[in-house]
């Protein structure tokens, strides 16, 4: 099962630098996990999680492998990129197909950097990218709307279904709005209609303030109007320097990036903030398989059953799956592993109807 991220943006915004800072560190993970470019715009990252290192520690696993979130880089957009200008059409066929949207906004002023609007406007920006996705929604619903209520009118239940997501999806986007605002009114099944709209305003987005280096640690008035935004709208911003990320990003050494972060005012790399947000954003939780050859973490959807997860490491484990041995994360650390969890009365037998919990550690029986 694989997860996406498309980095969107305007020209000259940083994104295509902050894209190529995610790549490096990819690959320079490589010697110890496992990194596959599927393409020059595409690119898997490890997941950080403190959690793994310690299994593994625990278990005494030979090899150490997280779970992974998949990058694009999408073609850059500009003003009118829903009536084909510049790049508008590669854009929109890319953006579909993504599972969430990291929008990277330019906050940093630099005379030898043109902007397209030629002045620096994050909010400004954003809207721009907004209205041509929205517009790139709305002609194409209009025309769906059309055929479905044809449909409707000759006693097509299927037609009158879709109907009652499309309607007020089309509605938003004439006032204006992105197709997502209506997501708190749908029911679990209409929801499932919506999705296979694949409306590109229904993507959860991340906001990203690119800032100059000096505003790494501590942002500026530029990227705190994004957080306002983002805040308004129940999202995230994570404010980053992609050009200390790229030099970070090709440092040879854990210490090394460590002391040149430390040197900023930084804890962390900017790109882990961004690749936690995104897996948070994409909804997704983690859970581990650990034995002496390795520790490992897999990627679910949060409210998955026991079955979908198995699934996710093999088809056959969902399809015979008969119980999952579930041990809590801070059960297995705390008593030592999992023959203490056994002892302590905390290894659970787990069936069907079982919902996967952040954090669980399985071993699945199945039989095919």
């Amino acid at each position: 099962m694989g997860f996406n991220c498309g980095i969107v943006g305007l020209p000259n915004v940083g994104k295509s630098t902050l894209f190529n800072a995610l790549t490096a560190t990819a690959a320079a993970q490589a010697a110890n996990y496992p990194f596959c470019t599927i393409e020059p715009n595409v690119g898997r990252v490890a997941v950080p999680d403190e959690r793994l290192s310690k299994l593994a520690a625990i278990a005494g696993s030979a090899k150490i492998i997280p779970s992974q979130l998949e990058f694009v880089d999408i073609a850059g957009l500009v003003r009118g990129a829903a009536k084909g200008e510049g790049l508008g059409n590669q854009f929109l066929a890319h953006i579909r197909e993504v599972d969430a949207i990291i929008h990277v906004l330019r906050c940093f002023e630099d005379g030898d950097i043109t902007h397209v609007e030629g002045s620096i406007d994050p909010l400004r920006d954003a809207e721009t990218v907004e209205v041509e996705l929205m517009l790139a929604d709305l002609e194409g619903l209009e025309k769906r709307v059309v055929n479905a209520q044809k449909k409707a009118k000759s006693g097509d239940a299927e037609a009158k279904e879709q109907l009652a997501v499309m309607e007020p999806a089309l509605a938003a986007l004439r006032d204006g709005k992105p197709a997502r605002n209506i997501i708190p009114s749908l029911s679990p099944e209409q929801m499932k209609t919506f999705k296979m709209l694949q409306l590109i305003t229904a993507k959860p987005v991340l906001y990203v303030a690119n800032v100059a280096e000096g505003d790494a640690a501590t942002g500026n008035a530029f990227s705190a109007s994004v957080e306002e935004r983002a805040k308004k709208e129940g999202t995230e911003c994570v404010v980053i320097a992609a050009a200390i990320e790229s030099e970070v990003a090709v440092l040879p050494s854990e210490d090394d990036k460590r002391e040149f972060l430390e040197a900023l005012g930084l804890f962390e790399p900017g790109l882990n903030r961004i690749i936690r947000a995104g897996y948070h954003k994409l909804n997704l939780i983690t859970f581990f398989t650990v034995g002496p050859k390795e520790a490992r973490a897999w990627t679910v959807r949060r409210g998955a059953m026991a079955p979908e997860a198995a699934g996710v490491i093999h088809t056959d484990f969902e399809r015979g799956f008969i119980k999952a041995e579930t041990i809590d994360y801070e059960s297995y650390v705390s008593l030592g592993g999992e023959a203490g969890a056994r002892e302590g009365g905390k290894l659970r037998q787990e069936g069907k109807e079982y919902l996967v919990r952040d954090g669980d550690i399985f071993h699945f029986k199945f039989n095919v």
